[in-house]
């Protein structure tokens, strides 16, 4: 339990320090700029990806890695699994998280919507950085529509 509440304390801190610092920076950019934000994520997902599979085998194919993502890794993250996974097998993967942690502490109204890009860029460079660590090349974006409903769209990247 502490380790869950430490953990959302430290996503918080770093979600107000980039945004201040943002701010700081160019107080008249009117979009906010969630890049740092998403690269912190990168580079902690690609590492916890190689603690977790440290003594796993080989996955065979793009979907076992996705249904890996959405059960044993997002359990050791977020405490749960994922709540659907659905594709079109063509490289297009949703994740929908009914409860999303970083999300259900905000709010379960519309007021604050316009401030869930915040509270999900840390998790889609963590699942970002995971997949590349796997070897799959990835965009991955959030949408909420409703709080604390959380969609995660990847696109692998085929070379």
């Amino acid at each position: 339990m502490a380790d869950e509440t430490i953990f959302e304390f430290l996503h918080a801190e770093i979600v107000n320090y980039i945004i201040n610092r943002n701010e700081t920076k160019d107080k008249d950019a009117k979009d906010e700029d969630l890049s740092d934000l998403e690269y912190i994520g990168f580079a902690t997902g690609f590492k916890i990806i190689e603690r977790l599979t440290k003594e796993m085998p080989r996955f065979k194919d793009e979907l076992d890695t996705m249904k890996f993502i959405c059960t044993d890794f997002w359990t050791a993250i977020y405490k749960k699994q994922i709540d659907n996974l659905r594709t079109n097998h063509q490289g297009v993967y949703v994740l929908q998280d009914n409860g999303f942690r970083f999300l259900t502490r905000v709010s379960e109204g519309r007021q604050y919507l316009e401030m869930a890009p915040r509270y999900v860029a840390f998790t889609c460079g963590v699942v970002r950085g995971s997949l590349a660590n796997l070897g799959i090349n990835c965009l991955v974006t959030a949408e909420v529509q409703a709080m604390p409903l959380c969609k995660f769209h990847i696109q692998v990247q085929r070379t």
